[in-house]
């Protein structure tokens, strides 16, 4: 059944609680959808007689019954014979471009990944049938993302006409802002609540944001209402997420949910091998042995490795060999000084977090989230530079060290005391970190 067939089944059930079978049977028996748009419902009746009275009598009734499944306002329109013939197709919506690598082909299985890939796979054969929603989790680098990817482009093949939806848990937040403050609210809406598969990585992110949290209980209500594909990423499971809503860490289990894990000494060989000869190198047994044992934690890394030693031997015309992987890994893993980001990247971070501009955090303003922000700011750059307390004072209007180091220490005492708020300093070093990744 297409997507805008089963919407209308659905808007038959909910007029069939406010009209008799007879009359749903009398005008709708033979009626057809024909499509369902950004915010229209097409339908076809084939003779002049019905359309009409369809047109002149239940079109609101369609609308109320589409209203209660998305929350939006749609239009209606009734097409008869030659309206039906003379209407363009609908063309499919243009797919994630720059993702093509990331298919299931591609995806190295072991035993650390193999339930979640196998999952992953089964909800793309039956998009809203077989495990949903799926919940996959893990630390970053595993290949949580390729999943998502891979099964976007498995439906996309069979089903090229569906709305597939992919977005991160952050961009989902700023959007939503963005919507609000322009007024295109009901636009955000209809996006997501008329997707056929909506695929969210990193939903960690929108934990403890309570308009974000608002639009996903109700998207995730209508999608899974009309058994649209529904899978998540995040680097932790529902329940490990102390500032999301119990609603929704109970809609996030409802379905499946698979955790994957660092590889093996065997997956990662794997991973070594198939990344090499998709580049068309070929390395010997003993410097993917030196890899795999080197490099054990994150594919990532394994593949960026990869990476740097093919771009010694075509740049430089090295030959592969200890000292080449040696160099490659050392490039991977940089000495910690080389990567302290700057206290202006993670001022940004907490002001993107909190949605304040960095000029607040810089000034005068005591107000309670402010004075909380700046505090949890100076504490990152303390953890994540090498600035003393005089240097981190500077950063913000040239405050002393006696009022950076109460910050520090509150913060200090947070974090022992109060889960949520270590939570929210390991979300915030999340996102500074993958500024450098």
């Amino acid at each position: 059944m297409n997507p805008a067939a089963e919407v209308w089944e659905k808007v038959k059930a909910l007029m069939g609680a406010e009209m008799t079978t007879t009359t749903l049977d009398t005008w709708f028996d033979d009626t057809q959808a024909v499509a369902l748009e950004e915010s229209r419902l097409v339908l076809y009746s084939p003779t002049q007689f019905k359309r009409d009275i369809i047109a002149s009598r239940y079109v609101l009734p369609i609308q109320n019954a589409l209203h209660e499944l998305f929350s939006t306002d749609f239009q209606v329109t009734v097409l008869t014979e030659g309206e039906l013939d003379g209407r363009n197709k609908s063309k499919p919506s243009v797919f994630l471009p720059g993702t093509e690598e990331y298919t299931f082909d591609r995806f190295v299985v072991g035993s650390s990944n193999k339930f979640a890939h196998a999952a992953a796979r089964k909800a793309a054969e039956n998009p809203g049938l077989s495990y949903n929603p799926l919940f996959i989790y893990g630390e970053s680098g595993l290949g949580k993302t390729h999943l998502l990817y891979s099964i976007a482009h498995a439906i996309h093949a069979d089903h090229p006409d569906y709305k597939i939806i992919y977005v991160k848990g952050d961009s989902f937040t700023n959007e939503l802002i963005a919507a609000i403050r322009e007024g295109r609210t009901q636009e955000f809406r209809d996006k997501y609540r008329m997707a056929d598969v909506f695929l969210m990585d990193d939903v960690q992110f929108i934990a403890g944001r309570d308009s974000t949290q608002e639009e996903m209980f109700h998207t995730f209500n209508t999608l899974y209402e009309l058994k649209k594909q529904i899978a998540f990423t995040s680097d932790r499971p529902p329940k490990e997420m102390l500032r999301l809503e119990d609603r929704l860490k109970t809609r996030f289990e409802w379905g499946l949910l698979a955790d994957i894990i660092p590889p093996d000494y065997e997956t990662r060989t794997a991973i070594i091998k198939n990344k090499a000869i998709r580049m068309g190198m070929e390395l010997p047994d003993y410097i993917i042995q030196l890899i795999a044992e080197t490099i054990t934690a994150n594919v990532r890394q394994i593949e960026g490795t990869v990476n740097k030693i093919m771009a010694y031997q075509d740049l430089n015309g090295d030959k592969v060999d200890k000292n080449t992987v040696v160099r490659a890994v050392k490039d991977i893993f940089k000495e910690k000084s080389d990567i302290l980001p700057t206290a202006d990247v993670i001022i940004d971070e907490v002001c993107k977090f909190y949605n304040l501009e960095p000029s607040l955090l810089r000034g005068q303003g005591r107000s309670k989230d402010i004075s909380l922000a700046r505090q949890i700011a100076m504490y990152q750059i303390r953890r994540m530079t090498n600035l003393s307390l005089k240097e981190i004072g500077a950063e913000f209007g040239g405050r002393d060290h006696s009022t950076v180091l109460n910050a520090l220490n509150r913060i200090e005492d947070l974090v022992k005391t109060d889960p949520e708020k270590a939570e929210i300093i390991k979300d915030i070093t999340t996102n500074i970190n993958s500024r450098y990744e």
